[in-house]
């Protein structure tokens, strides 16, 4: 006999709104800090370049985890350069920042946008993903309905 996962419950309209929020904030935030800042054209480009790698990575790890657990076919070469890319962009934030000449306050200000960037995008591709389960034209996969 086989065990169907549980379903998640649908996310509140509280919960929802407040992922959003905080994604908006993060990278609004993150953007704005990059916009007024006294740096090279090309050193913005690559701290943007950065987020955006993150944001992605993010929301690609979140949907191959939340997949295998849910029993459909993930691989370990995908899965592990999903956790290998947030790993990367995490690391060259870090080397970025360490090595800029920006204050203590602007690296911390970058640190924590991009790290509330990239945890509001899980949240937010969760959201989607726990809400498609209760539309009306929402068909579970054939693995999720079969019973022994």
């Amino acid at each position: 006999m086989t065990i169907a996962p549980a379903s998640p419950g649908k996310p509140t309209a509280a919960f929802v709104g407040a992922s959003w929020a905080a994604l908006f904030l993060g990278v609004i935030s993150y953007a704005v800090g990059l916009w007024n800042a006294s740096m090279i054209r090309s050193e913005k480009g690559f701290y943007a370049a950065v987020l955006v790698l993150g944001l992605f990575a993010a929301i690609s790890l979140q949907k191959s985890v939340r997949d295998k657990a849910e029993g459909l076919p993930v691989t370990a070469l995908y899965l592990g350069l999903a956790w290998a890319v947030v790993g990367a962009s995490v690391i060259m934030l870090a080397v970025g920042l360490v090595n800029s000449g920006m204050a203590l306050s602007e690296k911390g200000f970058y640190g924590l946008s991009f790290a509330m960037a990239l945890f509001a995008s899980v949240a937010v591709q969760k959201n989607v993903r726990d809400a498609l389960q209760y539309r009306p034209s929402y068909v579970p996969p054939d693995h999720l309905t079969r019973s022994a």
